[in-house]
């Protein structure tokens, strides 16, 4: 079978909700509210990024099919002793259906990714990874961080009340 990559575009959006949501799906997560609320959110919050030229995304085609896609996201990050200059990048929705894993198509979009950061001059990139994807990142040089995080509990208000963090 033959992949072509391609950039994505904002007539893509609706396409990576979907494999966002098909990404956590896979992962377990069975909430269809949740999933759905996601995906609504994500969609107006890609349109944002993209037409500002903060969010990147390839996807990978064959033939008709989309079969693959990753997303990159340009950070607004303060100046560190790590990296005085910034942005840092983050990675995410690295997601291949899955009559075609094990094909290097994960690896092709992560590569993608860097490569696009390699160009910018971009020194920091980082990504969560699901147990399925830890080696290949690990092969590619990611290293664990030490990243804590802490859930804030507010679900005395409505989950359908939104604040919008775009200016």
């Amino acid at each position: 079978m033959q992949y072509q990559i391609r950039s994505a575009t904002l007539d893509d959006v609706p396409l990576l909700c979907q494999q966002r949501r098909q990404m956590f799906e896979d992962m377990g997560h069975t909430d269809t509210e949740r999933l759905h609320d996601m995906s609504v959110q994500f969609a107006d919050w890609l349109r944002y990024r993209m037409s500002h030229g903060s969010y990147f995304a390839w996807l990978i085609e064959a033939g008709d099919a989309i079969v693959a896609g990753a997303g990159l996201w340009l950070i607004d990050w303060p100046p560190h002793v790590l990296d005085p200059i910034g942005p840092r990048a983050y990675i995410l929705n690295i997601y291949t259906d899955q009559q075609h894993r094990r094909r290097g198509l994960a690896r092709q979009l992560t590569e993608q990714c860097l490569t696009f950061c390699r160009e910018r001059h971009i020194n920091w990139v980082s990504l969560h990874a699901s147990a399925g994807g830890k080696s290949l990142y690990e092969s590619l040089g990611f290293q664990p961080t030490n990243e804590m995080r802490l859930p804030i509990d507010w679900h005395q208000q409505s989950r359908h009340e939104v604040i919008s963090i775009n200016p």
